[in-house]
C-alpha cells in the first residue's frame, strides 16, 4: 500500500496534495465502555440490545442491524457523533445506554485496518477505537430499556460467535479475552 498520511479530506486529491481521502471502505471512530465490578475483575458489563428503533440514534444501529445483533453480546459502545470527543461519547453511552453519569478517565486507543468481505474496494476499513475502563459505582444488577438483557459476565466463558460487531476483539485488546477463549 502506498504511504499516505491520515490527514483526510473528502473527494479526490492529487499526488501533490497534503491530504488523503477517507478510505474507500470507510472508517469508524468509536468509544467502548469495558466496565468490571471492583470485586470481580474478570467480569465485564455485556448486553443484548433490545431491537427497538432507538438504537439508530443511541448507537448507530438501524432497525435491521439491531435485529441482526439482538441475540449476541455487546459492550456499551457507540460510534462518535460528528465532532464529539471520545470522552464525551463515553459519557453519552453511560447516560443513554446505562442511565448513569460516568467519569470515563483516559482511554486506551487502538487502530485497526482490515479488509471486509463486502464491500470490496482498494482500501481496507479503518477503525479507531477509544476504550474506556471507568470505575463502576452503579448497582450490582444493571437494567436499562436499551437492552433486553444486560449484566456482568465473564467474557472468557462466552464463545466468540456469541459476540456482536467484533466486540470479542475489543475485549482481547484490553486483556479480557484471548484468541483461545470460547
Amino acid at each position: 500500500m502506498e504511504r499516505r498520511f491520515a490527514r483526510l479530506r473528502p473527494g479526490t486529491v492529487s499526488e501533490s496534495d497534503e491530504f488523503s481521502v477517507v478510505p474507500s471502505d470507510g472508517m469508524c471512530l468509536s468509544s467502548f465502555l469495558v466496565i468490571s465490578p471492583a470485586e470481580r475483575a474478570s467480569e465485564v458489563l455485556l448486553g443484548r440490545v433490545h431491537p427497538d428503533p432507538g438504537w439508530a440514534e443511541r448507537g448507530a444501529l438501524g432497525p435491521a442491524r439491531a435485529a441482526r445483533v439482538a441475540e449476541r453480546w455487546m459492550l456499551p459502545s457507540s460510534q462518535l457523533l460528528l465532532f464529539e470527543s471520545p470522552s464525551e461519547a463515553a459519557r453519552r453511552i453511560g447516560r443513554e445506554m446505562l442511565g448513569v453519569e460516568l467519569e470515563p478517565g483516559a482511554p486506551a486507543v487502538f487502530s485497526e485496518a482490515y479488509q471486509r468481505p463486502e464491500p470490496e474496494g482498494p482500501d481496507p476499513h479503518w477503525d479507531l477505537e477509544f476504550i474506556f475502563r471507568p470505575a463502576w459505582t452503579g448497582p450490582e444488577r444493571v437494567a436499562h430499556p436499551a437492552w433486553s438483557e444486560i449484566g456482568f459476565r465473564d467474557p472468557r466463558r462466552i464463545p466468540a460467535r456469541e459476540f456482536a460487531r467484533g466486540h470479542e476483539d475489543i475485549l482481547a485488546l484490553v486483556g479480557k479475552r484471548s484468541p483461545t477463549d470460547g
